[in-house]
């Protein structure tokens, strides 16, 4: 399967909106900037190039939860890049305005792409057809028509996502190690709570998106996807035996 973006969903991101309505819930410690903090900052804003940023030019809201604990769940702005017709980066943040703080990556890649990795890589990555197919994944902002056509390319990928500040927990710095996290693959799992709370801010209903989507075809889960489910759990650990990874590398 190879999702290439439709012209539809390009021009609808750059034109729209869907943002500026869900604030950082992390207040870090620090002083205002200053006044010559914010003039350096319109000046490199003016002269320096940033295409890296510039490509991240997709917008996903959705929702995940700690690899091996699904009560530590959280919302997750994706603000992504589609690096070619098989790949997409995404940097994650706890909110869409400007104080959003940075809470992880995501990479996710297409059904072909996942075949070919190994069986103990796989139990690292998630699949999105519940995500997609339940409505909790979203394109804030754009024509429903634009959203359905890009949830089609999606249905069938994975991905393999970790946090690296816990927004749920941590709320002044990002604190410990990186966390693998996973998507939901059925009802109930999801807090309800979280579910309502995004649906009002953005206007939404999940409920509707479900229905809208139930011509989306999909197809099985591949082996080794959501590990999690057959208690197969990957965590990063923080270990002094620095050698002893590298050779088990």
């Amino acid at each position: 399967m190879k999702f290439i973006l439709p012209g539809l969903f390009i021009i609808a991101t750059v034109f729209s909106c869907g943002g500026k309505n869900t604030s950082s819930n992390v207040e870090s410690p620090g002083k205002e900037k200053t006044g010559k903090d914010k003039a350096l900052e319109i000046g490199a804003d003016l002269l320096q190039d940033k295409k890296p940023l510039k490509a991240l030019n997709m917008y996903l809201n959705g929702f995940h939860f700690y690899n091996g604990n699904m009560k530590g769940q959280m919302e997750a702005h994706h603000y992504c890049h589609q690096v070619n017709d098989e790949l997409i980066q995404c940097i994650i943040y706890d909110g869409n305005d400007a104080d959003a703080k940075i809470m992880g990556i995501e990479y996710i890649v297409s059904e072909r792409i996942f075949k070919s990795l190994p069986q103990e890589e796989r139990k690292l990555w998630h699949s999105h057809r519940y995500e997609v197919k339940s409505g909790s994944l979203i394109a804030p902002g754009i024509p429903q028509a634009a959203e359905h056509e890009l949830m089609e390319k999606l249905v069938t990928t994975y991905g393999k996502t970790f946090h690296t500040w816990h927004t749920d927990k941590d709320l002044v710095l990002p604190m410990g190690h990186p966390m693998v996290m996973m998507g939901f693959t059925e009802e109930g799992q999801l807090e309800d709570s979280l579910l309502t709370q995004r649906d009002q801010r953005f206007g939404i209903s999940t409920a509707e998106k479900k229905q809208n989507r139930e011509d989306i075809p999909v197809s099985p889960i591949l082996p080794g996807a959501d590990a999690w489910k057959k208690n197969q759990i990957k965590q990063l650990i923080i270990t002094d035996d620095y050698k002893g990874v590298l050779s088990h590398h």
